[in-house]
């Protein structure tokens, strides 16, 4: 008995503690049911590329306005403005959902829209079959007027509904 209390007995114990804790949280998350389609993926021979995320089972769509003629600095800064806030919104309403794209390498693509009013028919379409969305306004201190609506996020989400939606845009 002095050998389970005695300094040496505390640090078997300590190191028992911690193994079976490791062991949990491993198991937990590469085995849990997130990693199933990691799993099936890796079972069918599936390249790293679609293993990462690149074979489409979640994404995030962020759709510019090209009659704005912006800049590429402002896109870029314009679909940030997009995607953090779509990232936001998807903690808040599915963080299982945003757990999915994280682990599936966060895809993300960038699409054009004509004009505003095809940009505000997508966000009707997303918002009606429950897409996270992020419509983006100009603050108008650069090179566009005030209250422009520069770009829509959509998602992170399933890629098929996103397709759904987005699924006859060009690539910007």
């Amino acid at each position: 008995m002095d050998v389970l209390y005695g300094p040496l007995g505390l640090g078997v114990l300590t190191g028992l503690g911690c193994g079976l804790f490791l062991g949990w949280h491993i198991r937990g998350r590469f085995f849990g049911p997130a990693s199933k389609s990691l799993r099936e993926a890796m079972g069918n021979g599936t390249s790293e590329a679609s293993v990462m995320g690149e074979g489409g089972e979640f994404k995030m769509i962020l759709v510019v306005r090209n009659d704005l003629k912006m800049g590429k600095g402002k896109v870029a800064a314009q679909c940030a403005h997009a995607a953090v806030t779509g990232y936001k919104q998807a903690q808040r309403r599915n963080p299982e959902l945003l757990k999915q794209w994280e682990y599936h390498g966060q895809p993300k693509v960038v699409l054009k829209a004509p004009d505003e009013d095809t940009l505000l028919d997508l966000l009707g379409q997303a918002k009606e079959i429950g897409l996270p969305v992020s419509l983006i306004q100009d603050a108008g201190r650069t090179q566009i007027a005030p209250g422009s609506r520069t770009v829509l996020g959509i998602g992170p989400g399933p890629a098929d509904l996103i397709d759904s939606v987005t699924g006859d845009l060009k690539l910007y």
